[in-house]
């Protein structure tokens, strides 16, 4: 397939491929057609040729060149299906789109430190779990790890301890860097409440306020404290950075049996 990507890939052979898709001709003809030197025709058949594009058949001292249609069916189907791949994953790319405005506008308005202090943050869901079971994916680590990290994003440690005075940690890593921000927890009433507070390194810390109801459903009031100019992409990410998590958390509770 690379081979084929490749011969496609320069202007005069697929201009020769053009040719050849109307009928067979000599290696001449082509050259007439396409104002190339025959020598030149010969080598870009030639280049076809292993990639399997065309056939040759000897005729008496004239050489025919045939297109064959096979390898550029196979071609169609892969280009069809990394098509419709890119188009399933549409989402991802408005994402990014979306997350760029954020930076530009959240960017425009970090013009001193202390400029997002006090802005707050709200986050509902109905989870196909109990509360019970959702507090234990807050709260062990294990599972804390297996949803709270964005796409691309590897978990390297996590934790929530359940407990006044415990520690909040959440670090992970992708192919730019590592990432860490530490706090403690202050409020811990199993399968009710959870309030702690994260702080990123020289970009702002936030307390995280999160309540788990009997009708399954989780509400996360999330406030910006100390925050910096440096601050502004952390927090063009947040809306878009929770979604995905949350969506994570969802994945992984209907998981369970």
């Amino acid at each position: 397939m690379e081979q084929i990507a490749s011969a496609l890939g320069d202007g005069a052979r697929w201009r020769i491929v053009e040719l050849l898709a109307e009928r067979p001709r000599s290696v001449g003809e082509l050259a007439e057609l396409t104002g190339l030197r025959q020598p030149q025709t010969t080598k870009h058949l030639q280049t076809l040729a292993r990639s399997g594009l065309v056939t040759v058949t000897p005729l008496g001292q004239r050489r025919v060149y045939a297109l064959d249609s096979a390898p550029l069916k196979e071609f169609e189907r892969r280009l069809r299906d990394l098509i419709e791949r890119t188009d399933a994953h549409a989402g991802d790319r408005d994402v990014i789109a979306r997350y760029q405005a954020s930076i530009e506008a959240e960017t425009a308005a970090a013009d001193r430190a202390h400029w997002a202090d006090g802005r707050t943050f709200s986050f509902e869901r109905v989870l196909p779990a109990p509360r019970e079971v959702v507090w234990r994916h807050w709260t062990d680590p294990n599972l804390l790890a297996s949803w709270w990290a964005p796409p691309s994003m590897t978990t390297t440690e996590c934790v929530i301890e359940p407990s006044p005075g415990g520690r909040a940690v959440l670090a992970y890593r992708d192919a730019e860097g590592t990432y860490r921000s530490e706090g403690r927890v202050h409020t811990a009433i199993p399968a009710e409440r959870l309030v702690f507070d994260l702080s990123i390194v020289d970009a702002f810390t936030a307390t995280y306020d999160v309540t788990f109801t009997e009708d399954t459903r989780l509400h996360i009031d999330m406030t910006i404290t100390e925050s910096t100019m440096d601050a502004a992409q952390y927090v063009a990410g947040i809306e878009t950075g929770w979604g995905q998590v949350l969506d994570n958390l969802t994945r992984a509770l209907g998981a369970k049996p």
